[in-house]
């Protein structure tokens, strides 16, 4: 998914920000500390609630944003009711404790990170997960799951790989994030999109790598410049080659699947791996992400019926924020001062990438797949895929009217609360991508 750039992928986002720090804690309570914040937000107290964040998110997330932001979220979600349950987990060297919060129209967990030194270094919101089970198209004989590791040295990235029952070789996928510092079933609320497809398509045949993204692996890599290379491309590439190296895959059918901003990045990826079989495009948007995240952040406030005077100072800081991003220059290289979440240098990267226009010079049999639903990336971004490759006897284009950006079954109009059911990628889906992967016959490679 598309959103604020470095939040995770979800409907309701605020920010994530990496800062470096020692690997021991210092955090004894995190249960406490974020409960305690949490209340700061819901009592409107956003000074003090500025006063417990790291220097990168207090210039992130002032008093004022925090307040703009508290405001948006009672816009999309309804007002504020209570705050139940903590779960704590761990990031590289962030204590992540997420508090269940009650809002009138959804519950949503916000995720409070905090650094070594007990401030807090990163927040973002999710929807609140609900128990899952695997799909009814799932045959968890026809396969089995082993522990990888993608990458090497210090930036290493833990994965899982499903392997069909057999002796192989058999064809393999590489799963590729959406944005935002994601696991390896790319969790959003009770959706675990990865896990589906993994599952899925090995239950079908076909081998399927997915692993923790580097921005939630190594959080506090991404403190200086970096461009969506390093958030993205790189990690897809070193996971390819992985798969090429063992006995049980078919090194000549290898294919990358993107989700979202992933998808996006799949011609790049292409660009990177000649050796790649294919590529396949989920919701992957063409164009500008600071485009998208306006588009996105209105349609929101629509959907909610939020008075237009409480999100006008939101969608005015947005905007100011783009006419940052699109005025940036090559001059603006090594400014390290970030821009909507990001340092120049990713947004300078972007700047001349095309998804659609580097997919049409690629010679790789491409599918891409859109949900008709879908309000995070739309059916103007399958238009452009579509005039880019439409006609091409190599490439396939579908879409689905009742699917959402996650590719998940719904009716009526797409909205943030329906991300937090308990729900599967939809059975068509892992049918066409496995039937897809089956009829691929790529020419030899160099």
């Amino acid at each position: 998914m598309i959103g604020t750039r470095g939040s995770a992928i979800a409907a309701l986002v605020l920010l994530m920000a990496g800062t470096a720090g020692a690997q021991e804690t210092t955090v004894t309570k995190p249960e406490t500390a974020a409960r305690a914040f949490v209340a700061l937000l819901a009592s409107g107290d956003f000074t003090a609630a500025e006063t417990k964040l790291d220097s990168t998110m207090r210039r992130l997330l002032p008093a004022a944003k925090l307040a703009e932001t508290w405001a948006s979220l009672q816009a999309q979600a309804g007002a504020f009711r209570a705050q139940h349950g903590v779960t704590v987990t761990h990031a590289g060297p962030y204590t992540v404790a997420a508090v269940t919060c009650e809002f009138a129209r959804a519950s949503v967990d916000l995720q409070v990170a905090f650094d070594p030194a007990g401030l807090v270094g990163g927040l973002h919101l999710a929807p609140t997960p609900t128990p899952w089970e695997a799909a009814a198209y799932v045959t968890p004989s026809a396969f089995r799951s082993e522990d990888v590791t993608v990458g090497s040295g210090p930036l290493a990235l833990p994965g899982t790989l499903t392997m069909p029952a057999g002796a192989g070789p058999f064809p393999a996928l590489v799963l590729v994030h959406g944005s935002g510092p994601n696991d390896r079933d790319e969790s959003v609320g009770g959706v675990k999109v990865f896990r589906d497809l993994a599952e899925g398509l090995s239950s079908r045949g076909i081998a399927v790598l997915r692993y923790e993204k580097r921005t939630r692996a190594h959080p506090a890599s991404f403190t200086g410049r970096f461009t969506v290379d390093e958030e993205t491309v790189d990690d897809a590439v070193a996971a390819a080659e992985l798969l090429r190296g063992r006995r049980d895959i078919d090194p000549g059918r290898v294919f990358v699947l993107g989700h979202s901003l992933g998808g996006m990045m799949a011609p790049r990826i292409g660009q990177r791996d000649s050796r790649l079989a294919g590529l396949i495009m989920l919701a992957g948007t063409t164009r500008p992400l600071e485009d998208v995240i306006t588009e996105q952040t209105a349609y929101l406030a629509r959907a909610a019926g939020a008075d237009s005077a409480q999100t006008k100072p939101q969608l005015d800081a947005l905007r100011a924020g783009v006419a940052k991003v699109r005025a940036l220059t090559p001059a603006d290289s090594a400014s390290l001062t970030p821009v909507m979440g990001a340092p120049a240098s990713y947004w300078l990267d972007l700047h001349g990438y095309h998804p659609a226009a580097v997919a049409a010079t690629l010679r790789l049999p491409m599918l891409v797949l859109q949900g008709e639903r879908d309000y995070q990336v739309t059916m103007t971004d399958f238009a452009a895929w579509k005039q880019a490759l439409g006609g091409r006897p190599d490439v396939e284009l579908r879409t689905y009217p009742a699917l959402n950006h996650l590719f998940v079954a719904g009716s009526g109009p797409s909205v943030p609360a329906e991300y937090a059911a308990s729900a599967h990628v939809d059975p068509a889906v892992i049918g066409d991508i496995a039937g897809w992967i089956s009829r691929v016959r790529p020419a030899p490679h160099p």
